[in-house]
């Protein structure tokens, strides 16, 4: 998310529920819901959060697993951000990944993001989304289930 100033839910002692999504979201909540409703299927666990650096609530998707040695093991697919009238969406991968990302099933659209996104510390680079509809969560679902198939 470059603006940060569009971020909203910047209030600490008010958590977002769903009213609260409701309202900051607005029509854009219909997509919001669907993505919660197809968590569970993707294996995917969703936690709110107080982001300290921006001041806002954030939402870490999480992928977890047991390794073959039964440690539980765990990888971050996305970060969420409520704005106004919209949420974003930002998935992460590492620069040596890229060409990998770009040979996703994914939009001519979503793969030009891939290749216009600026890589950030040398090693990453954010595929960000602003979601108002449900249509723009099909190519998030597949980054996500590619990012479950890299190494970390």
């Amino acid at each position: 998310m470059e603006n940060h100033t569009e971020l909203r839910l910047r209030d600490r002692d008010v958590t977002p529920t769903k009213e609260v999504l409701i309202e900051v979201l607005a029509d854009s909540y219909v997509a919001y819901e669907a993505l919660q409703d197809s968590l569970h299927d993707l294996d995917i666990e969703q936690n709110w959060m107080w982001y300290t650096p921006h001041k806002v609530w954030c939402a870490k998707g999480q992928y977890f697993w047991t390794s073959t040695r039964g440690t539980r093991k765990e990888k971050v697919l996305y970060w969420l951000y409520a704005c106004e009238g919209y949420f974003n969406v930002t998935v992460w991968f590492k620069e040596k990944n890229r060409n990998e990302v770009l040979n996703t099933d994914i939009n001519s659209k979503t793969k030009q993001i891939i290749r216009n996104a600026r890589t950030i510390m040398g090693s990453t680079f954010p595929v960000s989304f602003k979601v108002t509809t449900t249509e723009t969560l099909t190519d998030i679902y597949k980054l996500m289930d590619c990012k479950k198939k890299l190494e970390c």
